[in-house]
């Protein structure tokens, strides 16, 4: 193909685009009216599942598909820099340093640590009932262990963070997401479909399948986050040429 034609293809795919990109604004409704529709539709298919968190409802339950993905783009940046920032042969881990921590520093961190994960465990355990969710609280999980290096040293959050549990834990997430959408299937609907039974409004055990994938969704996020700052932090290494020591040496 020359690049003649390509030019051409690319016009007549952007004409194409644009003409529908149109067609489809012009079927939006005004802006600022009292008109609604996909808001509340989506209300509607909340309230009808008893899932009290409309946008819970969205992420996990009417798009709960579209979730997958944006939860395996965060799982593969984990793997991609576990892969990438792996230990080589010619690198020498040493244990870093203490670091000096002022004492109120110190103090309001330790304070800080069970209340920051307190919160981030309730925010992914209550987020079909109230704002937040699994990606949320998963990320307030994940900074609350790193309190720890603040309070006290890098080596004080490596008792605390042993990164092949966490990798476990990463892995595990993804995978329940999966085997619930299979689930689905199994029990004759479409994947990912809200297949449990309901409950009772507002209450932990509503929503059927929604605090379920926004559980995995927490699992995964609080997880990979800790990964994934894990192996940055990891990076303070010292790279030695064995060869180096006799070639300076020599030099002076």
């Amino acid at each position: 193909m020359t690049r003649r034609v390509r030019a051409w293809v690319l016009v007549l795919g952007g004409l194409g685009f644009a003409a529908l990109f149109a067609l489809a604004c012009g079927g939006l409704p005004r802006f600022g009216g009292d008109w609604h529709p996909y808001g509340d539709r989506a209300v509607r298919a909340a309230l009808s599942r008893h899932t009290a968190n409309s946008v819970a409802s969205v992420n996990f339950d009417q798009r709960a598909f579209d979730t997958l993905g944006e939860e395996s783009i965060l799982f593969g940046s984990v793997l991609g820099t576990v892969v990438l920032l792996r230990q080589t042969r010619d690198e020498n881990r040493r244990a870093p340093a203490p670091a000096p921590v002022s004492a109120p520093v110190r103090r309001y961190a330790r304070l800080a640590l069970p209340v920051t994960l307190l919160i981030g465990l309730y925010v992914v355990a209550h987020g079909q009932l109230s704002p937040g969710g699994g990606f949320q609280g998963g990320v307030v999980v994940a900074t609350a262990l790193h309190l720890l290096y603040i309070a006290v040293d890098y080596r004080a959050l490596e008792r605390i963070r042993p990164v092949g549990l966490y990798e476990v834990g990463d892995a595990a997430g993804e995978a329940a997401y999966l085997l619930v959408g299979t689930g689905a299937l199994a029990a004759g609907a479409a994947f990912l479909a809200n297949v449990l039974p309901f409950g009772t409004f507002n209450t932990l055990s509503s929503g059927g399948t929604v605090p379920v994938l926004n559980a995995a969704i927490g699992v995964e996020v609080a997880c990979g986050v800790v990964v994934l700052l894990a192996r940055f932090l990891d990076q303070a290494v010292e790279i030695e040429d064995p060869g180096q020591d006799a070639r300076d040496g020599a030099a002076q």
